[in-house]
């Protein structure tokens, strides 16, 4: 488009454009871009090239260019067009970045504890809700309901304790998705950019007077070329100006759909992951599936029959009266604790996008609070944090159970009970969307 307007003009300045777009793409893909400083750079160097196109007929040192660089403020040769493009460009990217990495992050987080293995107490207690019927020729009969919820919650209790800080993140990543989707969307942000840059260089012509002699006189009259050269024909090539923005021209995603349609259906898929952590026992244990609905006619640990002791609250500390799994309360999973502290790390990055503020460009006194300077995470980085966790052992155990084959069928061998493997394993539905 700015080829088709202005021509050999653009041609012979493109990379005064083709940087801004290198900037805003390298800051989307996580490069350390400051957006404010690099728009600023960018009206700087634009106001230089303009004035030297619309003042042909002088000659300007590269002193006299960096003085009118310092009269872009006062004399707003563009007009408005920079401060509102700067206001929709810099909020409109730090919340779509931060959305993916929120994306990436979230992912990352519930891989990493799809590998926590397995404590024996854990394996024994599923051992003995799972097998022990086959011993006592009751092969047919399921775990009670409640029974099952106890040893699930015993094994579950350290995932369990993700679910606060799981579910504050979720809710910033639905604050920042209404960004997306409001006057900041990124894509209706981005489309008309080079319809309003074009209108800024129609301003600096419209004004192009009372701007060069504002700087004349602030920096001096600058040495004429001479009678061999006059000033080029600039309101003939300029006077060609971009035919207007229309919404319906708007492009579509990959996947066939606009950002507006893809982020509301990734809102509904975080909405259904919220509280995810703390209703795995549930998931596992529904009745008719792998507990038995009949409380009469089920596995109660010891025989057929009503299982009577109370269900355990979710969560590590609850566990000290779990009477199926014994879980050592005063050690908490460390990989679990560092998922923990980057879902919060993560949330306080987006409640920051949220309001604008892109805590990457903070001063990194403060990565100790959580709101540092950022991921300093470099080109084509897919994530910004590196855990570094201790694992236990694999612990194996026999799958030949058909129930126990049931449960993690289509699943990978992984470490130990594909049952606990099911659960960790479980659609995050909000991360299986892939959002560009």
């Amino acid at each position: 488009m700015f080829t088709r307007t202005y021509g050999k003009l653009y041609m012979q300045n493109s990379e005064v454009f083709q940087d801004l777009f290198t900037e805003l793409k390298r800051y989307y893909t996580g490069g350390n871009v400051n957006l404010e400083e690099m728009l600023n750079d960018f009206w700087s160097r634009l106001l230089e090239r303009m004035f030297q196109l619309l003042n042909s007929q002088y000659h300007f040192t590269d002193d006299y260019l960096e003085c009118i660089s310092k009269y872009t403020d006062q004399l707003k040769p563009f007009g408005d067009v920079p401060r509102k493009l700067k206001a929709q460009v810099t909020r409109a990217f730090i919340a779509a970045r931060t959305f993916v990495q929120g994306l990436m992050v979230g992912r990352e987080v519930a891989n990493r504890v799809a590998k926590v293995n397995v404590v024996p107490a854990c394996v024994r207690a599923l051992t003995k809700m799972l097998y022990c019927p086959y011993c006592r020729g009751m092969p047919g009969l399921k775990p009670c309901h409640n029974y099952c919820h106890n040893v699930m919650r015993g094994c579950l209790a350290n995932q369990a304790d993700l679910d606060a800080e799981w579910n504050l993140f979720i809710d910033a990543m639905l604050l920042v998705a209404d960004r997306l989707q409001g006057p900041y969307n990124i894509e209706a942000v981005i489309e008309p950019i080079d319809i309003k840059i074009s209108e800024a260089i129609m301003t600096m012509q419209d004004n192009s007077m009372q701007v060069s002699a504002k700087v004349f006189q602030g920096c001096g009259q600058p040495k004429h070329l001479g009678m061999g050269r006059s000033a080029r024909g600039i309101s003939d090539v300029f006077s060609a100006r971009f035919r207007p923005y229309t919404p319906e021209e708007r492009p579509t995603t990959a996947a066939g759909t606009s950002l507006d349609r893809l982020v509301i259906d990734i809102k509904e898929k975080l909405k259904e992951s919220k509280r995810f952590w703390s209703k795995l026992p549930d998931e596992m244990c529904a009745k008719g599936k792998l507990s038995e609905s009949d409380e009469e006619q089920c596995w109660n640990s010891h025989t057929k029959g009503r299982y009577f002791p109370e269900v355990v609250k979710e969560g590590l500390t609850n566990q000290v009266n779990n009477p199926e799994v014994d879980v050592d309360i005063t050690r908490p999973d460390t990989l679990i604790r560092q998922q923990i502290m980057a879902l919060r790390v993560m949330t306080n990055k987006l409640k920051n996008a949220y309001n604008g503020n892109d805590i990457y460009f903070q001063d990194s006194s403060d990565e100790g609070s959580g709101s540092g300077s950022g991921s300093g995470c470099s080109d084509g980085c897919t994530t910004e944090f590196v855990f570094v966790g201790t694992e236990s052992p694999v612990i194996g155990a026999d799958r030949s159970d058909e129930r126990a084959g049931a449960v993690g069928e289509s699943l990978s061998p992984g470490p130990s009970i594909p049952l606990l493997m099911a659960a960790l394993t479980l659609p995050i539905w909000a991360l299986q969307t892939p959002w560009r």
